[in-house]
């Protein structure tokens, strides 16, 4: 929003040096954001002043031109010129080749002297040219950076004006005036008018304030007027479209009469053109008051208005000379003829008010926010009607803004105002909000006093009713945003001044700390990041064949995956089943720039999709859905279980003098596995694994010791490596990360560590080649019984000396007792119970 600050000063106590920065300064204050200065005299420095043309002499040139010698008076004739500088002629008439025609003698001009700049940096001075001695230019508005009109000169009286010669011409095109460009935050859309800044300038700085709406007289009822009917059968979400339709007629106005000045200049400071006189009063009071109005060419006009949802395949054009297809939702203005434009968005071209409309018809209406904002996206047809509408006007204000028209047009266009007028529609419940007398000063962090409150409230234009224990705050018509308590406090906080806030931490409740599980996955995370890997995050959208890859075990399978209505790429549509194909990409993209050494981890959601998915029917918005409702959307969204996964490639390590790094290898991943249970405390059972994804003899299954399978980890596969251009022999694991947390204690135990010594005795058992070493070794474990403190496999032999279809496994078994100091044959006994369970359930035989 921009604010000329000479249309703020009507309103608002603004100190008469203040520039449009100190403006911004008190406004930052209230919580809006300064964007930017637009002051004319930036680019734009006199001398400029009123001329009158006395004589034209006109002299063709042999390129074909023909070229204007002009005598040009810039001071009352009689008195001696005032300025001074080189090329001004003392005598006040200066000679000046103007190369446009649209001019004649007599007629008053702005004259640029020497001395002057134009935007664009354009110096003017006395030169040579043409054969004459050229002190000064004829200036067209574009010149001056003040329009973009092709016609040629700026003549005066062509816009009404006939000033004194020598008459300062910026002061004369409110020049000299400057605009303050503030952001507005949705949820503030009465600041998009002088009357709304003007009152958070008055807040900011603790002077008065005058609405600009208490200076209209307004009739207090309406009657006898253009017909209106509001008939709006499908309304959104039960929301009438239209609520307030206001229409006035004012008769014998003179549509072609300039606009004056002071309002071009306003006008154009806060970023709107002139267009014509009745176009620039409706755009000038909605930037007044903050209330958009449209004016109608009452003859063109034919029958009732109507305010109606479209119909199927109907049209419209619209100002901007466009035919659009209108939707069964949008929102319409029409008449007997059909629609006549698209309501609080831009009116239609055939009753658009022309240079030779007499009678206008004024409307000021209050439309529904999601209609519009509806309607405005619908069609890309952003204005500045529909910018208010959607953020929201005030229901009150609108018979005023139409009355504010209406006088304008009498003033400055020369009509007559009917007295009759038409008001139709049904006002709002007003918004009345209970706010405890402690909330704010509880939320806040400051003692508000009782005054404060009152008084913060109050300024705002709420009406406050000091209760016992509470605040009873009725909310005023144009602060639509007003609805909770919590909406209250901040305005509070607001006007008493963010500044008062104090800067300090409030204290937690006790036992809202992190939960189990962000305490879980935090420390798995670190874990990993102290083991020296490196945490990345990749895109969740993959191919269907990566799902069908790394979801499923077996070759061939499909997974059931969620496909995206509206994918960043076709190549990448579906939601990811597995974190690995996002971590190989980022593990490739890496090497490709020459990093070879990786060991890349990220712990992520993946989305795996049931039986039901979605719902049939999305519910509407604006209102809560039920509980059951709400239970069919939740049942229908896909499981999102945190994984995590890791991929190594090249080495552990950089090469050094006196060091060879080692290879990554499928050992690497099983470590950083168990690495994971240890810091969780639940033990990983780690099996011989088949995935087809992962090498098929380097593959090892992840599970707990319920059974339950967790992931996987080994080799990936040579032939996907190799189909994404990846190192041989990189090594990768995957585990469901939500799993292992369930598995998890509460309560970690630390086991008591023995001070006795140990005792360690060694086995070797010929097992069947297909038995795995892992369930062996389960077996050791579960025979041997508490005094066994380990047990690990340290070889395994098949070959001679072996019978064909066996195989050796060699454990190292170590026995303490936490109490005593074993003997040799409690270790021997122990070892030997295991062997017995080793024997009983897979023949294991003593080698």
């Amino acid at each position: 929003m921009r604010i000329p600050l000479s249309w703020l000063r009507e309103f608002a106590q603004v100190p008469a040096g203040a520039t449009a920065e100190d403006v911004m300064a008190e406004l930052v204050t209230v919580g809006f954001e300064e964007e930017a200065v637009h002051r004319p005299t930036d680019t734009l420095q006199g001398p400029i002043v009123v001329g009158q043309v006395l004589s034209i002499v006109k002299e063709p040139q042999t390129n074909g031109k023909t070229i204007n010698w002009c005598q040009v008076r810039v001071v009352p004739e009689g008195r001696q010129q005032g300025l001074t500088g080189e090329g001004i002629d003392p005598s006040g008439v200066q000679g000046i080749i103007c190369g446009a025609h649209n001019f004649v003698e007599g007629d008053k001009v702005l004259v640029t002297l020497p001395g002057a700049v134009l935007p664009g940096d354009f110096r003017i001075s006395a030169r040579q040219t043409y054969g004459h001695l050229s002190a000064g230019m004829i200036a067209s508005v574009r010149e001056l950076g003040i329009g973009e009109d092709h016609d040629g000169i700026l003549v005066l009286s062509r816009i009404g004006l006939d000033p004194d010669l020598g008459t300062d011409a910026m002061e004369l095109l409110g020049l000299y005036d400057q605009a303050a460009e503030i952001n507005v935050t949705p949820d503030r859309g009465y600041a998009f008018s002088i009357r709304g800044v003007a009152r958070e300038y008055a807040h900011a700085t603790g002077t008065s304030f005058t609405d600009p709406a208490s200076r209209v007289r307004a009739p207090a009822a309406l009657t006898g007027g253009h017909g209106v009917k509001l008939n709006d059968d499908a309304p959104v979400y039960g929301k009438t479209g239209c609520d307030r339709f206001v229409a006035r007629t004012v008769r014998g106005v003179d549509a072609g009469r300039p606009t004056p000045p002071w309002m071009t200049s306003r006008l154009r400071l806060a970023g709107i053109r002139s267009i014509s006189l009745p176009v620039d009063i409706s755009n000038y009071v909605m930037l007044e008051l903050g209330q958009p109005t449209h004016c109608y060419d009452l003859d063109t006009l034919s029958g009732d208005i109507v305010v109606r949802r479209a119909v199927a395949g109907e049209k419209i054009t619209t100002l901007d000379g466009k035919e659009r297809k209108l939707d069964v939702e949008d929102l319409l203005i029409t008449d007997g003829s059909g629609a006549i434009g698209i309501a609080g968005v831009m009116g239609g071209a055939a009753t658009e008010v022309s240079g030779s409309t007499s009678n206008v018809l004024v409307e000021a209406a209050h439309f529904d926010e999601v209609s519009i904002g509806r309607s405005r996206r619908r069609h890309r047809l952003p204005s500045e009607a529909s910018k208010r509408f959607e953020r929201g006007v005030d229901w009150q204000v609108a018979g005023i803004a139409a009355q504010r028209v209406v006088d304008l047009l009498v003033e400055l266009a020369g009509g007559t105002a009917d007295e009759a007028g038409t008001d139709v529609g049904t006002a709002p419940d007003t918004v009345t909000i209970e706010l405890p007398a402690a909330f704010a000063s509880e939320r806040i962090g400051i003692d508000f006093s009782d005054g404060q409150i009152v008084t913060s409230l109050e300024d705002l234009g709420a009406v406050v009713v000091k209760n016992v224990t509470s605040y009873t705050v009725t909310a005023p018509s144009w602060r639509n945003d007003l609805e909770t308590k919590e909406d209250l406090t901040e305005e509070i906080a607001r006007l008493v001044g963010y500044d008062s806030i104090p800067a300090t931490l409030p204290v937690a409740p006790p036992g809202r700390g992190l939960t189990r599980v962000q305490q879980q996955r935090r420390r798995l995370v670190q874990a990993l990041a102290d083991a020296g890997l490196t945490e990345v995050l990749a895109y969740p959208f993959v191919s269907k064949a990566a799902n069908d890859t790394f979801g499923v075990d077996t070759e061939g399978g499909a997974r059931r995956a969620l496909k995206l209505a509206n994918p960043i790429s076709e190549e990448h549509g579906y939601l990811r089943t597995s974190i690995l194909p996002g971590l190989i990409e980022v593990a490739k993209r890496n090497q490709s720039r020459g990093f070879r050494d990786l060991a890349l981890f990220e712990a992520g959601l993946v989305f795996l999709p049931g039986d039901t998915l979605g719902t049939a029917s999305i519910p509407p918005l604006g209102a809560r859905p039920g509980d059951e409702v709400l239970d069919a959307l939740y049942d229908g969204v896909p499981d999102q279980p945190l994984y995590l996964a890791a991929v190594f490639t090249g080495h552990d390590s950089p090469a050094a003098a006196g060091h060879s790094p080692r290879a990554w290898d499928w050992a690497d991943a099983l470590d950083i596995a168990r690495l994971a249970g240890n810091v969780l405390g639940v033990e990983i059972v780690v099996s011989q694994g088949q995935h087809q994804a992962f090498h098929p003899g380097r593959a090892a299954q992840l599970a707990l010791r319920t059974g339950e399978v967790l992931g996987f980890a080994g080799e990936l596969h040579p032939k996907l490596l190799a189909a994404h251009d990846m190192p041989a022999r990189t090594v990768a694991l995957e585990f469901n990360a939500d799993t292992l947390f369930e598995a998890a204690a509460d309560v970690i135990v630390a086991r008591h560590i023995s001070t006795y010594p140990v005792a360690s005795q060694d086995v070797a058992l010929v097992v069947p080649h297909e038995v795995p070493a892992e369930e062996v070794l389960t077996a050791l474990r579960e025979g041997a019984g508490e005094l066994l403190e380990d047990v690990a496999l340290f070889d395994v032999y098949a070959g001679k000396g072996i019978e064909e279809g066996t195989k050796s496994l060699a454990f190292s078994l170590r026995f303490r007792a936490g109490d005593r100091t074993l003997t040799a044959d409690e270790a021997s006994a122990a070892r030997e119970s295991a062997v017995a369970v080793a024997h009983e359930r897979f023949g294991a035989v003593q080698r």
